[in-house]
């Protein structure tokens, strides 16, 4: 075991060192490729000292918060990496954000640097923000976003003053509004990354992984695959966008071993014309997170694309993660998977009692990797939280789910979702499943809308697969046929693509507001639905 292997398996670890380590042993090693750019461990590592050194000479404490809103690049990899050696956390914000709520994302994090490019900067603009007094902007794009970032980093040469990083010291703070609208900050601790990256070995990474990144570096979902590959000194190659037919073409000329895609990319992945063309041969692990993956898609993905196949599922706000490798539970499909090692994960009532094996319940969950809490809103994070009879802490998760025998989680549905009609729980997810039963349709979402007569009643949005034309009254009358009297839905809209998040999310709080006027007329449904 080498020494850099040696310093992984401790409990606790310092990233920023781990990365300085392999330019050490290995400076020409390719650590990120974008486009014709690449950089190596031993350029990268450069780069940081200068990172690291500019927010030390601008006064930026350890502790203290950067924010990025940017598309991906080299330079905001850099940004990122380098924060981490002087001990500064970073603010990754979606640059896709309504102007107000990236106003108010920069403002909570209490951010002295704000690193950004054109699109955020004219964003922001939208917003009438400038900025407050003592914010400096810097345009990773090197346009007139801001100073320009070869010219805010420290000389070539600089080193940092060396900086101790504590397990709890805040990693970074990733907002995540979920499908509700409203920011919080998630304050991550350098120890939830870490036990990220201890895992990673679970999943095949080592210094020859090469991961494929398509989803954007300010999302969860990536920062997941990033760190993990970066630290057992692998190489990332960057895509400024997701398109399929590019990130085939890139994952057979780069030879990827690794992705970390969310559901929708996969099915975008399976339908594309050529997809069976390439030669994927040399993937080892393929990920999926983020948002509900079919059982169909996944045993499609395991049947045409080598290599395995971890679901992992869990929330940003840690806590417990479960984990499904498909290729080998091929029977489990309709399951997130058992608890990852180390997790504590179990289902409680609503009032906070534990539930018995089989039953229903709230997914709580404690492991190494928990967030502190939400930045400056400690209702919301005594809120998130559950103790059980030890005064153990645990994250409440929002979702319901049952264990089965064997004890694989089964998603049920998110429980702010839950539609109560005629004092009925009705859970979207048992529709949506309804639906995508039928043969024509691709994707399905189900939400609650008012209703006199019954409080809340159920109708379905649906994509069709390309090329097929189906009456909405069909596609209702198919998915009530094989539903429960009091879970029928009350009308069906067919729609071009369903609202989502930049990680593939539906939102359905857009699916309300969007369709509100359209569903005002089924707010009291007959006595038989579709009609």
């Amino acid at each position: 075991m080498s020494s850099i292997d040696t310093l992984i398996a401790r409990e606790f670890g310092d990233v920023a060192h781990i990365l300085h380590l392999h330019a050490q042993e290995r400076p020409r090693h390719t650590a990120f490729v974008l486009g014709d750019m690449r950089w190596s461990y031993g350029e990268l590592d450069a780069v940081m000292d200068r990172v690291a050194a500019a927010l030390q000479r601008d006064g930026v404490r350890p502790g203290e918060a950067i924010a990025i809103s940017a598309a991906t690049s080299i330079e905001y990899a850099a940004v990122f990496l380098g924060a981490m050696r002087a001990g500064v956390a970073v603010s990754p914000l979606a640059p896709s954000s309504t102007p107000a709520s990236l106003r108010a994302m920069i403002e909570d994090c209490g951010a002295r640097l704000l690193f950004l490019d054109e699109a955020s900067a004219e964003n922001l603009a939208k917003a009438g923000w400038i900025g407050r007094g003592g914010l400096t902007r810097v345009a990773l794009d090197h346009s007139d976003a801001g100073i320009d970032f070869d010219d805010w980093l420290a000389p070539m040469g600089a080193k940092p003053l060396p900086v101790a990083i504590a397990p709890d010291a805040p990693f970074n703070i990733i907002y995540s509004s979920g499908t509700t609208g409203t920011p919080k900050g998630i304050v991550q601790p350098h120890q939830m990354r870490w036990a990220q990256v201890q895992r990673a070995k679970t999943f095949l990474y080592g210094r020859d992984a090469v991961t494929l990144v398509s989803t954007p570096l300010y999302s969860n979902t990536t920062l997941v695959a990033f760190f993990p590959t970066i630290v057992h000194g692998g190489t990332l190659v960057l895509m400024e966008k997701f398109d399929a037919g590019s990130f085939l073409t890139l994952a057979e000329k780069q030879r990827a071993t690794h992705a970390m895609l969310v559901p929708v990319q996969y099915r975008r992945l399976m339908a594309h014309p050529d997809f069976d063309r390439y030669d994927l041969s040399s993937f080892r692990m393929k990920s999926c997170t983020s948002a509900p993956f079919p059982a169909a898609l996944k045993a499609e993905v395991l049947e045409r694309w080598p290599g395995g196949l971890a679901e992992v599922w869990g929330m940003t706000e840690g806590g417990g993660s479960t984990l499904l490798f498909a290729h080998e539970w091929p029977q489990k499909l309709h399951t997130v998977g058992r608890p990852s090692p180390g997790n504590d994960i179990r289902l409680i009532d609503d009032e906070g009692r534990e539930v018995a094996r089989g039953e229903l319940g709230e997914i709580v969950g404690r492991s190494p990797a928990m967030m502190t809490g939400y930045h400056n809103q400690p209702e919301k994070t005594a809120e998130a939280q559950w103790h059980d009879a030890q005064g153990k802490r645990f994250i409440r998760t929002g979702d319901i789910a049952r264990f089965d025998e064997d004890g694989f989680l089964i998603l049920v549905d998110r429980k702010k979702d839950m539609i109560i009609s005629g004092g009925f729980n009705i859970y979207p997810g048992d529709l949506e499943a309804a639906l995508s039963a039928h043969a024509a349709v691709a994707e399905a979402a189900v939400i609650g809308v008012a209703s006199e007569r019954w409080g809340e009643t159920p109708v379905g949005f649906v994509v069709l697969k390309p090329g097929i034309h189906v009456a909405s009254a069909e596609l209702c009358e198919f998915a009530n046929a094989s539903l429960g009297k009091t879970q029928r839905l009350a009308a069906v809209h067919v729609l071009d693509q369903l609202p989502r998040s930049s990680i593939g999310k539906v939102l359905k709080r857009e699916l309300r507001e969007q369709y509100s006027m359209k569903l005002a007329a089924i707010n009291q449904p007959k006595n038989s639905p579709c009609e």
